[in-house]
């Protein structure tokens, strides 16, 4: 196995922080194509899919294979570059490591057996009626709304009224962020959809979003929530389990 790669510090950071959010370690494909990152969290509420095409790249050579890296450790090695610096990754396959050059540091990462880490997850094929798209500002708008009052946060989508709801009820005051024709840059809403999920997992997942990045959302009724956008060169696909309501 093969690969050595040069790409903007900036470029790299953009497709690790989403998963990085979820887990602490993950398996990287080096595919002929680009980078490709899936990762799933330890209570399988919520899973990643990135993909860093070959375009991103200044080089990109790989003949296929996975290695599993320290994702924690590896973001720090990239944070000792500034916004534009060019970082060179070369694979020692026989030493396990990871060679990182950026600028005039150089830096040796241990790579981690990808069969110590857990087996990535396959998107399942759900059947989510409702799709919205809008931008990144406002759901972190509505993610600081409602953590005022709860620990989750309704999403829903209402045909009749074209809006997308996202809020909450708390024990004593309740929040409610209704984005409408203004704010929608899509909407494809036949049927009325509502689930309800866990804010914190949604405000990890929501935090590299740019304010000015379209973000797309697909919905049901107590379904998974699957959203989509692109970071920097990267795209990304986000899936998050319902908590069912006890009600």
């Amino acid at each position: 196995m093969s690969f050595h790669a040069i790409a903007e510090v900036d470029v790299l950071e953009d497709a690790l922080d989403p998963v990085a959010t979820l887990v602490d370690e993950c398996k990287l494909r080096l595919n002929g194509g680009g980078l490709k990152i899936r990762a799933c969290d330890a209570a399988n509420v919520a899973m990643a899919d990135v993909d860093l095409p070959e375009r991103a790249f200044e080089t990109y050579e790989a003949d296929g294979g996975v290695v599993g890296v320290n994702l924690d450790r590896l973001q720090d090695v990239l944070s000792m570059g500034s916004s534009g610096d060019l970082a060179e990754l070369q694979l020692d396959e026989g030493a396990r490591k990871l060679d990182i050059e950026i600028g005039g540091l150089s830096y040796t990462l241990a790579l981690i057996d990808p069969d110590s880490i857990r087996q990535e997850p396959d998107i399942p094929d759900l059947d989510l009626p409702a799709e919205v798209a809008f931008e990144g500002d406002e759901l972190a708008r509505a993610v600081s709304a409602t953590d005022l009052v709860s620990d989750h946060i309704s999403l829903s989508a209402d045909p009749d009224a074209e809006t997308f709801l996202l809020g909450a009820e708390g024990d004593t005051d309740d929040v409610e962020v209704t984005l409408g024709n203004d704010e929608l840059v899509d909407a494809d809403v036949p049927e009325h959809v509502e689930s309800l999920f866990s804010l914190d997992y949604l405000e990890d997942m929501a935090r590299p979003i740019g304010s000015d990045v379209i973000v797309s959302f697909r919905l049901g009724t107590e379904m998974p929530v699957k959203f989509r956008y692109t970071n920097g060169e990267a795209s990304v696909q986000h899936l998050l389990a319902p908590r069912i309501s006890s009600d």
